[in-house]
């Protein structure tokens, strides 16, 4: 077989081109990320790390089209986020990206259950028999959490808060998970299990898994870091 025989590599899930953050201040215009380029393939894992206010979550969000680059692009899951408007992206994102979040961001008068069920009834019909309540509660025993479906986030722990999380993000079987310091509200030990737990799941499902951290328990896990410093790519290395 020749070079030109075989068949092209596919493009890659995330790419940023030239992407930059300028934000206006007291003291004037604020550069938080410098031409930044990026490109991650299906499969990968990656962190980001760095220190505060390198630019580590500003990344993130311009990477899942949660907010809109001052320069440069992104392109997420093929389309190019520029081109479209906030409900576009929300759509590009529905049942195809999960996200876990420092602060769990679960809904509070939701039970841990109903917090999973909603990003399945949002998300495009799914090409199992099973009920979205039905994967819901599979979900949730997935990460041992059953016996708590009827418990408000008030009544769990924080990690369990943050397994139900992690729960919810993967539960529509997504393409690509982002986590912005998933084990950043949790002491060590609890920490340590959300990782293991994050990680078996991600590997289960082959999942493209990029999140910001500045663990590097958590960082060593990905195959590929990438470093942020004020604002600009460092290095970037496999862990």
């Amino acid at each position: 077989m020749t070079p030109s025989d075989r068949a092209p590599s596919p493009p890659p899930i995330v790419e940023a081109h030239g992407l930059s953050q300028r934000v206006a201040t007291a003291d004037g215009m604020l550069d938080i990320l410098s031409e930044v380029e990026l490109a991650v393939k299906a499969g990968e894992t990656l962190a980001i790390t760095g220190a505060s206010g390198s630019g580590k979550s500003t990344l993130l969000g311009l990477l899942a089209g949660l907010d809109r680059p001052s320069a440069g692009e992104v392109l997420l899951l093929g389309q190019r986020l520029n081109d479209l408007d906030e409900d576009a992206r929300a759509r590009l994102r529905a049942g195809r990206v999960g996200f876990v979040f420092q602060s769990f961001q679960l809904l509070p008068a939701l039970t841990a259950l109903e917090n999973i069920l909603l990003p399945l009834e949002l998300a495009p019909p799914a090409a199992t028999d099973a009920s979205p309540r039905a994967r819901a509660a599979d979900w949730l025993e997935r990460v041992g959490l059953a016996s708590r479906a009827g418990h408000t986030p008030r009544q769990l722990s924080g990690g369990e808060q943050q397994r139900v999380a992690i729960a919810r993000a993967f539960a529509t079987e997504p393409e690509i998970v982002f986590a912005d310091e998933p084990t950043g509200n949790l002491d060590a030990d609890t920490g340590a299990r959300i990782i293991d737990l994050l990680f078996d799941l991600n590997a289960s499902a082959r999942t493209t898994l990029i999140l910001v951290t500045h663990d590097d328990a958590l960082a060593a896990r990905c195959r590929r870091r990438l470093h942020l410093v004020a604002g600009r790519i460092h290095e970037a290395s496999l862990a």
